[in-house]
């Protein structure tokens, strides 16, 4: 290393040291509140007299370790009659398409499955109640798909005329950075249910907003906001203690490069399910390693590096199939840009390995101009490009939906 790149190194870990420590000391005193405490404090007003179905799932939790369910059942102005929970089920362990109803042992309320049968609330599923609550952490990526069950049941409760109530949480990945093309307006589906960024930027309240102002929703809608996070705050700086959202994202640094990496999973690809670190690596049986990171190397990515790696997963894509890929480490979290990493690695991928089979991008990108550079042979950089002046338009979009500074 010479002299002024090792300078440069200690400056830039000095700077990083500085923003991933100092603000976690200075919160100490302060600790984030999310929607279910701020509600807690307010003695539960917001919902006082409301009959409600509560959504919600093993992430549903008040700072003190208590359920969401177990708060709202013992509020002594709040009648809650029924449960409902998304993808992975109430407890988050569950990795299938398709699950019931069931009862909630604790208190014997019903749940009903929004991941099953049907993915909205029927009109009979809400019998009784006048109030939806709504409170999951979501992980700030379009494709993950508790924001599209929130979007299902604020449209059951316009149309049924229902009060919906969103006990807000923060952004983990942060509100401040956008990434990626927005999802071509006439290609919704569950894995993108609104014209979004892969990163948004956005806490699911303020998407409720969103969703509610842009799509004309006549929906008596409220957000219990939290306290004390700002926009630039990734999850490690809130105080909170990070539960799994879902069976493969364990942990803070699987969701910062969810946005990235998940987009590459619905093609012939592994992205590290079956190994204890999901979307902390990628390979197949016909990837060169040595050769992708080399590349990767080459592209001189913000807060990330690339180590060649072989693994074998026991799951899901190639299990029980060596694979070489590489391995991704996230060195500046503040810095790192999901997005562009997985489209640097797509771009090698389909450079380097014919064997690749990138049709399945489309799944879950959804951006006709940017998949058709992509197939074109584009460099990165020229992919990105296609998306820019529609990513500052997103910006000035949600402006007025946003309740955090």
């Amino acid at each position: 290393m010479t002299t002024a790149s090792a300078a440069a190194h200690r400056f830039a870990l000095a700077c990083w040291l500085a923003g991933a420590f100092a603000p976690v000391a200075a919160r100490a005193q302060e600790p984030v509140l999310p929607g279910i405490d701020v509600l807690i404090a307010d003695n539960g007003k917001p919902l006082a007299g409301r009959t409600c179905g509560l959504v919600t799932n093993h992430t549903g939790r008040a700072r003190d370790g208590r359920r969401t369910i177990d708060v709202l059942a013992a509020l002594p102005d709040v009648k809650l009659v029924a449960i409902f929970s998304p993808e992975h089920g109430i407890a988050g362990q569950l990795d299938q398409s398709g699950i019931a109803h069931g009862k909630d042992d604790a208190s014997g309320l019903p749940i009903w499955s929004l991941y099953g049968e049907t993915r909205r609330p029927t009109a009979a599923m809400l019998v009784g109640l006048d109030t939806l609550v709504f409170d999951i952490q979501d992980i700030g990526c379009r494709f993950y798909t508790y924001v599209s069950t929130m979007g299902e049941c604020l449209r059951a409760c316009a149309e049924h005329g229902l009060r919906f109530v969103v006990l807000d949480r923060p952004n983990p990945i942060g509100g401040v950075r956008l990434g990626g093309p927005l999802l071509d307006r006439g290609q919704e589906t569950f894995v993108g249910w609104h014209t979004l960024p892969l990163r948004h930027g956005m806490t699911i309240g303020e998407l409720m907003r969103m969703f509610q102002g842009e799509l004309g929703l006549q929906v008596d809608a409220h957000v219990v906001a939290c306290r004390g996070w700002s926009r630039a705050d990734t999850f490690d700086r809130t105080g909170l203690l990070w539960i799994d959202p879902s069976p493969n994202m364990r942990s803070l640094t699987a969701a910062m490069l969810y946005p990235g990496i998940g987009l590459l999973e619905g093609t012939n690809l592994s992205v590290g399910r079956g190994t204890d670190t999901p979307f902390e690596r990628v390979g197949a049986p016909f990837v060169d390693g040595v050769a992708l990171a080399a590349r990767l190397r080459g592209e001189q990515l913000p807060g990330v590096a690339f180590v060649p790696i072989e693994f074998t997963p026991t799951a899901s894509k190639f299990a029980n199939t060596a694979c070489k890929g590489v391995a991704i480490a996230l060195t500046d979290w503040q810095a790192f840009e999901p997005v562009a990493t997985g489209l640097a690695i797509a771009c090698a991928l389909r450079d380097l390995c014919p064997q690749w089979q990138h049709e399945r991008l489309q799944w879950l990108l959804r951006n006709d101009k940017a998949y058709a550079a992509f197939k074109a042979g584009k460099d990165r950089r020229a992919i990105e490009a296609t998306w820019q002046q529609d990513l500052e338009v997103f910006r000035m979009r949600r402006k007025p939906f946003l309740l955090y500074p």
